[in-house]
């Protein structure tokens, strides 16, 4: 065994440790406008994807951390064999509700009800920087066949953007303690673990195209740690400093079309086994 596994009972113990506070509440409470208003993956993901798998069976893929299965529409380009994880109720909800015939699973990252050697990848898509712990790599590698794949994919707002630059200054300070991918922290668990391989990364460019409204402001108030904000007040005056943002760069109104750009970046380790 190449990691350091949590034992059950301290696992049991620690279960709601594992679910950052703006995660819990943000998520919980913004999962329906999480659905409506976050962008989809680029498609050309799929044939990455697809090269880093090197089957031409069809594999087993767990969406870990799925949320509301924004990343489900590219699991199913690659298999029909996909299990959905997540540990917020009620963005499993919204995740049921679209896609009812996916096989999902209210589970922690770190205690996945699934059989040793069974997965031939999993895909954390916009959420692995939440648990990017030992525990949790021990159990990804527990349930990952020899092998098999960790697929890490974020959608990152593409700041070289003046606007979209001018905004991410705009709510940095509201960030807190929030585990964000732009940190670069959740790399640190590799170095600390040896039971995985890094492969291969991408990056690939995409537009959501929208209202101002919809793909702007509201997007970024689904953002985890401005939904988990206590007072809705707070929230729709950054919604309103947002869009007078847009139209102080852009010239856009709210209900004007924009495309909001980003760069999906994507990382690929390979489980490895002892000699």
């Amino acid at each position: 065994m190449l990691f350091y596994r949590c034992p059950a009972d301290k696992k049991a113990q620690n279960m709601t440790q594992f679910l950052h506070p703006a995660a819990e509440q943000g998520f919980s409470t913004a999962a329906k406008l999480y659905q409506q208003v976050r962008p989809s993956y680029p498609q050309a993901l799929v044939a990455w994807l697809k090269n880093q798998l090197k089957s031409d069976a069809a594999p087993v893929c767990v969406d870990l951390g799925a949320g509301t299965g924004k990343f489900l529409p590219i699991l199913q380009q690659l298999s029909p064999h996909v299990i959905a994880v997540e540990p917020v109720a009620e963005m499993l909800a919204q995740l049921q509700q679209h896609y009812p015939d996916v096989q999902s699973i209210q589970a922690y990252s770190h205690a996945l009800p699934l059989p040793d050697a069974s997965v031939d990848a999993v895909c954390c898509a916009q959420s692995f920087h939440w648990f990017a712990n030992l525990e949790t790599l021990s159990e990804i590698y527990r349930v990952l066949k020899p092998g098999g794949q960790l697929l890490l994919i974020w959608n990152q707002r593409d700041t070289r953007i003046d606007w979209v630059k001018a905004l991410a200054e705009h709510i940095a300070p509201l960030e807190g303690d929030t585990p964000r991918f732009h940190s670069d922290q959740w790399r640190q668990v590799f170095s600390a673990a040896t039971g995985f391989n890094a492969n291969a990364e991408a990056t690939f460019q995409q537009w959501q195209s929208g209202t101002v409204e919809q793909v702007v402001s509201k997007r970024l108030l689904s953002t985890s740690f401005i939904a988990a904000l206590p007072e809705h007040q707070q929230q729709q005056q950054l919604k309103q400093q947002f869009e007078q943002m847009v139209l102080q760069y852009t010239g856009k109104q709210p209900q004007q079309q924009i495309d909001f750009p980003y760069l999906t970046h994507v990382y690929s380790f390979t489980k490895i086994t002892e000699q």
